[in-house]
């Protein structure tokens, strides 16, 4: 991947640079760590002289898998996707790397959302599909979280459907591409993500064939919806460069480590795995926004430094945001054959289970209703905790409670949920909003608030 250096200001002002006159910066300056090698065998054993689709293939993760996948010469290589120009661009691309190095791969764009299961069926069934890596869902936390409905259709639904249709269609091999966010997540988006890996760890307790794996990974630099880009816009504008949190970390990996994580993730897969990526230390976003402008040659503008060029102004945290990320929900992760890669088998709900929530979110799906949809993916996702509804409600209703559990750490915060007298939603609030702070110190805090009406007091 490749990564610019911005120009100093005085060589703009002075004409001799233009702001798109950058510089190559080395992408282990970002990092903080080398980039992770792949093993050639891994990332061609599952796709070599194999049929294989990627759903998402027009989107950042989807289009790079398309081209790791290419470079290991598929039989054939079907690229799914809904958005017409996004499909155009990497088929293209696809099309005239066939045509410079003589590659024989069948490549085929195929126009189609995820949220069709019989399209996706008859697609899988006409290119006698052995392997299929689904990569398509909304990603973009606060887009999600005002959107819960079609985060629900779009990424539970849709890995259901490719689910259901891989299965009937005798697909060998079907990779979910996940994110860190699914564990414990404190967002819609996250929670979708849990749920659509809930439905393949049930589907891969019935059933061999297909070998159904998860494959988790942290924030992809250069990414849509990346900071990434969003910092070195900034700071090509003159900043400032906006952070929402001082404490805020992140994992971060590059789009190729992340394409070939996946790919060789697939290969290794007994069915039902959770792989992840050993991505080294979580990276403060403060951090990387001031080696970002160190980096382009600038001077981070502070107390300290008044005549800096660049300030980084702290926001607020966003709607679903948690200050840290997690990559396992339960500690017992093993090595496997890649050293960077490991391997988790973790708690699930059978399928009994799982198929009784669908259909609850099916029904609040169908109803438009936000609130219940939320309701179903806090009973079925570990650690989620919605938001506190701003309505007012009966006094005298007993109120639910809901549990946020940040961290290996075990730090729970029981936060009333629904039907909340409308004077106590503000201390509710706040100990939501304390709950994920906190989630990453090392010391147990459990708090829990009960009131049934109005003028009980805290039970702490």
């Amino acid at each position: 991947m490749v990564v610019h250096e911005v120009p100093s200001f005085e060589d703009i002002a002075g004409g001799h640079k233009r702001v798109d006159d950058l510089r190559r910066i080395d992408i282990a300056d970002i990092l903080g760590r080398e980039a992770v090698s792949a093993i050639p065998q891994l990332l061609s054993r599952s796709v070599h002289g194999r049929s294989v689709i990627v759903t998402g293939a027009g989107g950042s993760i989807g289009s790079e898998l398309c081209r790791a996948i290419f470079k290991e010469n598929p039989k054939r290589l079907v690229l799914v996707e809904h958005n017409e120009f996004a499909l155009y661009s990497i088929s293209q691309e696809l099309e005239e790397l066939r045509a410079t190095t003589g590659s024989e791969v069948d490549v085929a764009p195929v126009l189609a959302s995820v949220r069709d299961r019989g399209r996706m069926e008859r697609t899988m069934r006409s290119s006698s599909a052995e392997v299929v890596f689904h990569a398509a869902a909304y990603k973009h936390v606060p887009i999600v979280e005002l959107n819960a409905t079609e985060g629900v259709r779009n990424n539970v639904f849709g890995t259901l459907n490719c689910a259901l249709a891989a299965r009937d269609a005798g697909v060998e091999r079907f990779v979910l591409v996940s994110t860190d966010k699914a564990v414990r997540p404190t967002n819609v988006m996250g929670a979708t993500k849990r749920f659509a890996e809930l439905i393949l760890q049930a589907f891969a307790d019935q059933a061999a064939k297909p070998n159904f794996s998860i494959v988790r990974f942290g924030n992809v630099l250069e990414s849509s919806g990346s900071v990434v880009p969003l910092f070195k816009r900034q700071i090509a504008m003159g900043g400032p460069v906006t952070v929402t949190d001082p404490e805020v970390t992140r994992y971060f990996m590059t789009i190729p480590e992340a394409a070939r994580l996946v790919v060789q993730a697939g290969a290794m897969s007994l069915g039902g795995d959770v792989f992840v990526l050993e991505m080294g230390e979580p990276i403060r976003i403060a951090d990387l926004a001031q080696r970002m402008i160190h980096l382009s040659g600038l001077r981070v503008r502070s107390e300290s430094d008044p005549a800096g060029d660049i300030e980084i102004t702290y926001t607020s945290m966003r709607l679903g945001e948690k200050l840290h990320e997690e990559l396992l929900i339960d500690d017992n992760a093993v090595a496997t054959e890649h050293p960077m890669i490991r391997r988790a088998a973790e708690q699930h709900l059978p399928w009994s289970e799982v198929s009784r929530l669908l259909d609850g979110l099916q029904s609040a799906c169908d109803q438009h209703d936000m609130e219940q949809v939320r309701a179903v993916l806090a009973e079925a996702v570990t650690g989620y905790c919605p938001p506190v509804p701003t309505r007012s409600l009966e006094v005298r209703t007993p109120a639910k409670l809901c549990v946020i559990q940040g961290g290996s750490t075990n730090v729970k915060a029981y936060v009333l949920r629904q039907q909340m007298p409308e004077e106590f939603q503000d201390d509710a609030k706040q100990l939501a909003t304390d709950a994920r702070r906190f989630a990453g110190v090392p010391d147990q805090l459990v708090g829990r608030t009960d009131r049934t009406r109005a003028g009980d007091k805290d039970q702490v």
